[in-house]
């Protein structure tokens, strides 16, 4: 079982930032688990305590993280009941066998598993293009995907539509970071978000063509441009907190002269 961090909180507190960031009244939250509102306000205000179903009723409705849902039950007394394995443990053997096949069909196109925080988990060998040349502080464990995908001396400086890709990953990160409540991932995106590029002009706006489909990734590589766009997969049933935050993110070809490339 992964340590939860206890903190001199209580159970309406935990329960009141959820609703509030999800946006949610009081009233739409009990119609949801099917109990008044007035119950959902003393639960909130401490004067009625919570049974572990309800703690995990509610938390499935507000679609809380699995890792948070800990934390919910520990505010209300009760013990944490989703383990956080190592994804290297004996347990998680199935979920390895299932990233590596994952990994494996996709070449020659990369691929790569990611955790809660963008850090890098896993990769195929086509994913080696997003690491060659970059220096050595930015490879250091963690590796951190979206460090990668941002900073001027590795994916940022060979991103041929930086100003538009740069746009898309902080607004997905800032929304990741809202939607979760993981300061981690605040912290990330004001820190890419920091990032300078001398000469590139950061407030380019796409405008859609008519022959527009997705916004892919142009990268320089060598005397070719590899253009790109991606896909992302994520467990669909998972009770360990480690499965609930991998990501799988494959990048597939945007035209044929890619596609030969990569081939």
């Amino acid at each position: 079982m992964g340590a939860v961090a206890v903190h001199d909180e209580s159970f309406g507190d935990v329960l009141r930032s959820w609703r509030q960031r999800r946006r949610v009244s009081q009233l739409d939250l009990a119609i949801e688990a099917g109990v008044s509102a007035r119950h959902i306000s003393f639960l909130e205000t401490g004067r009625a305590r919570p049974s572990r179903a309800m703690v995990l009723k509610l938390a499935e409705e507000l679609e809380v993280p699995l890792r948070h849902r800990n934390r919910l039950l520990v505010s209300a007394g009760f013990a944490p009941i989703y383990a956080e394995r190592a994804v290297r443990a004996p347990e998680m053997h199935v979920v390895r066998q299932a990233l590596d096949r994952i990994l494996a069909g996709h070449e020659p196109y990369p691929a790569l598993v990611v955790d809660a925080a963008w850090n890098l988990v896993a990769a195929n060998r086509a994913a080696g293009m997003f690491t060659d040349g970059v220096p050595a502080e930015l490879l250091a464990e963690p590796v951190n995907v979206m460090r990668l995908s941002l900073h001027p001396d590795a994916m940022g400086g060979r991103l041929l539509n930086l100003a538009e890709v740069r746009a898309h990953l902080l607004h997905r990160l800032r929304r990741q970071a809202e939607a979760s409540g993981d300061g981690r991932l605040a912290e990330l995106h004001d820190e890419v978000a920091s990032y300078t590029y001398p000469g590139v002009d950061l407030n380019v706006a796409h405008v859609p063509g008519p022959g527009d489909i997705l916004l892919p990734l142009r990268v320089a590589a060598d005397d070719r441009v590899l253009s790109m766009f991606t896909t992302i997969a994520t467990f669909g049933t998972p009770m360990d907190v480690t499965v609930s935050e991998l990501a799988i993110e494959t990048f597939w070809p945007a035209d044929e002269e890619t596609a030969a490339s990569f081939r």
